[in-house]
């Protein structure tokens, strides 16, 4: 695959300086370094289960909260996958996936429809997974498809555990991704879309 299928894009702002670098084709390579280690950990289940390389470098404001770095890593990573994606002709477009994670079941359901919607529907037994809050998830995936321009819903189907339910959400989202913006060889070439633009 060629450079169309790649993307590198630095966003600069008062409270983070974030660069992200994208390669759809890959390996499933993560280098990961933005200072919050849940996410960290959350990103690479992304890059391991879409096949994406995938190295985002991040400074943020965390000694107030996580809150602008999470949300900003969301809002790179899609604008990342905007220009990866380019025209979109050829690919799947939707993508879906369930995954399980011992007790915890999750569903994401994705369309690079070009409206950017997100559909939230998860309870979390715990407000935070050690230092980490994980209603700043929602932030991150507010800020993804904001930027991706893509309609995603999350559905947490069940759990017990936090980590588990998260986890299974990440595994879910980068396997629901990795479907989607695959290349289908029927489509070669192909907008898939009846309006003729996404």
């Amino acid at each position: 695959m060629g450079n169309e299928r790649q993307a590198l894009l630095q966003r600069s702002t008062k409270e983070t300086e974030i660069s992200v670098e994208l390669n759809l084709d890959g390996s499933g390579a993560a280098d990961l370094r933005v200072g919050v280690p849940f996410l960290e950990h959350m990103l690479d289940q992304v890059a391991r289960h879409g096949m994406f390389d995938l190295n985002i470098q991040a400074r943020g404001d965390l000694a107030i909260d996580a809150h602008h770095t999470v949300e900003d890593v969301g809002i790179t990573l899609g604008q990342a996958f905007k220009q990866a994606l380019g025209d979109k002709r050829g690919i799947r477009r939707y993508g879906h996936a369930y995954v399980p994670l011992d007790e915890a079941l999750s569903r994401v359901v994705l369309d690079f429809s070009g409206r950017p919607g997100l559909e939230y529907k998860v309870e979390y037994p715990r407000a935070r997974v050690g230092e980490f809050d994980v209603d700043l998830l929602r932030e991150f995936f507010q800020g993804f498809v904001n930027h991706a321009m893509a309609t995603l819903h999350i559905d947490n189907l069940r759990g017990r555990n936090t980590h588990h339910i998260a986890e299974t959400i990440f595994k879910a989202f980068g396997r629901s991704l990795r479907i989607a913006v695959e290349l289908d060889p029927r489509m070669e070439g192909i907008l898939p879309s009846t309006k003729g633009s996404l």
